[in-house]
């Protein structure tokens, strides 16, 4: 199986850069090809504009889903959008690590997402939901959060992850074609004692044991 594994934190010595750190070793480790993007060792540049191309469609008005469309017929990304467009075409799963914040992703995850996922190559002429372009691959967010999992359970305080999680497993996932995997969040961390992270780590690598044979969720059923 072929993965590309995407993530930010801020900090290296992070749990979450931890549980990305144990993706990459449990899934090489059992002979999976693994290519990641760790965002804050590229330096990745999250904001979109003109630099996203090395051609042009309109000069005097930009508008980036039709300079997208014309890179793609042009072959006119840039340089370092084009490396993660081809990671992306490459994988048969995609993982995004990262921590949620404000209910969603930090700015350097979506921005990688605002750069990447391009009309005309990835979406667009019919090209959506069952018959988009990656279709039968899977994708998976795996997150960790500051509060506890009663507070994202239904009915807690900050709603069910799955709500939560709706609009990237099917405004993201599921639009480009992905099969959507479970979420993988570990809760709190920083309120876990060092044995509990250390738990946490290990169901994660044992999740990954199986993944090649996991079925997707019911995205529609939440």
């Amino acid at each position: 199986m072929k993965v590309l594994i995407v993530h930010w934190h801020p900090e290296p010595q992070s749990f979450n850069t931890a549980m990305f750190n144990t993706a990459v070793d449990t899934l090489t480790a059992l002979g999976h090809q693994v290519q990641v993007s760790n965002l804050r060792q590229m330096q990745f540049n999250p904001v979109s504009g003109r630099h996203n191309f090395t051609t042009t469609s309109n000069p005097e008005f930009y508008k980036q889903q039709l300079e997208e469309m014309h890179a793609s017929e042009h072959d006119g990304f840039a340089s370092d959008v084009e490396n993660e467009l081809r990671k992306l075409e490459w994988c048969d799963l995609l993982i995004l690590q990262y921590p949620m914040w404000w209910f969603g992703m930090p700015a350097m995850v979506k921005g990688w997402v605002d750069r990447v996922f391009v009309m005309g190559r990835f979406y667009g002429n019919g090209r959506y939901y069952e018959n988009g372009v990656f279709k039968g691959k899977k994708a998976m967010v795996s997150i960790t959060t500051g509060g506890d999992g009663d507070a994202y359970s239904p009915g807690g305080w900050n709603g069910d992850l799955l709500g939560v999680l709706r609009p990237i497993h099917r405004g993201l996932f599921q639009f480009n074609g992905f099969d959507v995997l479970a979420p993988n969040a570990t809760f709190a961390p920083t309120h876990l004692s060092q044995s509990e992270r250390e738990e946490e780590l290990h169901k994660l690598s044992v999740r990954l044991m199986n993944i090649e044979t996991e079925l997707p969720i019911n995205v529609g059923s939440y």
